[in-house]
């Protein structure tokens, strides 16, 4: 991901306890008297990477970054088959990103979050509105089971060859059951030979299901075998039990965002997350602005940086 502001370190950074052996790490650059926003990065799994901190006008933020349980520099990592999941939930989320607020001493805060983090996103201004003074979404999702059935399942359509190859990468006898749950329990094998093809299959099929617009490159993040098993085990993990949401739930639940101003930035070529996701969401949602990109896929490439930092830019000013 690129942005328009220059490389930024932190000025401060820690490991925050926030219960179950879970250590999370933050960090906040930009100018410490300036406008709260916090980043909730995408995955699950994928960790905060230094180039979010380049969407934000540094003069006139103060940003919050963080790594989501198990995943970048929190501990214990996840990508120990050894780690427990069963405290790595959506509501554990939501309640760390309060507990790191509280941490900080903000009251409240722009959130900005893409794919994944779309959804936990929404997921924390649902249940903690009057935390949240702006909303920034791109490539927008919901993680409701229709959307995990849509990238295991029906994008094989798009992308045949591919697909056959990640479906035949589970036992015969689950090719035709839920993808997800099968290479969840294919990562958990105690043979670490079965676990690093079923990472590997997973994260092939990531970056093809994306792959909808013209120049698109393979990730080179996929080679690091550390990064391969984190993100395949905390994705399936989530995908299998729908983002530990009940289905539909955020959806029906945007009424709880009104008054609360939201930009949802999506690509007309994200197929893999449908653009009526978005499109149903801002009808629910009064106070929220849509823009499609025609060029866009899902991620941040072909304009979507830029009119992240724009939505950004103009909310920076605003005082609620």
């Amino acid at each position: 991901m690129t942005g328009r502001y220059p490389p930024i370190e932190p000025y401060a950074h820690g490991m925050l306890d926030v219960g179950d052996g879970q250590l999370v790490h933050w960090e906040t650059c930009g100018n410490p008297d300036g406008k709260p926003a916090v980043v909730l990065h995408g995955g699950p799994g994928s960790g905060c990477a230094p180039a979010w901190r380049q969407l934000f006008d540094p003069a006139r933020y103060r940003v919050v970054l963080f790594d989501q349980r198990g995943c970048g520099r929190s501990l214990p990592h996840a990508a120990d088959p050894a780690v427990d999941l069963s405290t790595n939930t959506t509501g554990h989320l939501v309640a760390d990103i309060e507990r790191l607020r509280e941490h900080l001493g903000v009251n409240r805060w722009l959130v900005l979050g893409a794919s994944w983090g779309s959804t936990l996103g929404l997921a924390y201004a649902q249940r903690h509105p009057q935390r949240v003074s702006e909303l920034v979404l791109f490539s927008v999702v919901t993680t409701t089971r229709r959307e995990v059935d849509w990238v295991t399942r029906d994008m094989g359509r798009v992308f045949p060859v591919e697909w056959e190859r990640f479906r035949a990468g589970v036992p015969a006898a689950d090719r035709d059951g839920d993808l997800a749950d099968a290479y969840a329990r294919l990562l958990a094998d105690p043979d670490p030979a079965v676990r690093d093809r079923a990472a590997r299959d997973w994260c092939a099929w990531e970056d093809t299901h994306v792959a909808t617009v013209p120049g698109h490159r393979p990730d080179p993040i996929y080679a690091d075998p550390v990064f391969r098993m984190v993100f395949a085990r905390l994705v399936t993990h989530y995908w299998r039990h729908a983002g530990f949401l009940p289905d539909g739930e955020l959806l029906r639940g945007a009424g709880r965002l009104a008054g609360i101003p939201g930009v949802l930035l999506h690509g007309r070529l994200d197929i893999s997350g449908p653009p009526d996701i978005p499109w149903r969401l801002a009808r629910a949602w009064p106070d929220a602005r849509l823009e499609l990109l025609d060029a866009a896929g899902h991620g941040s490439g072909h304009g979507m940086a830029e009119r992240v930092v724009a939505a950004l830019d103009d909310f920076a000013g605003r005082v609620r």
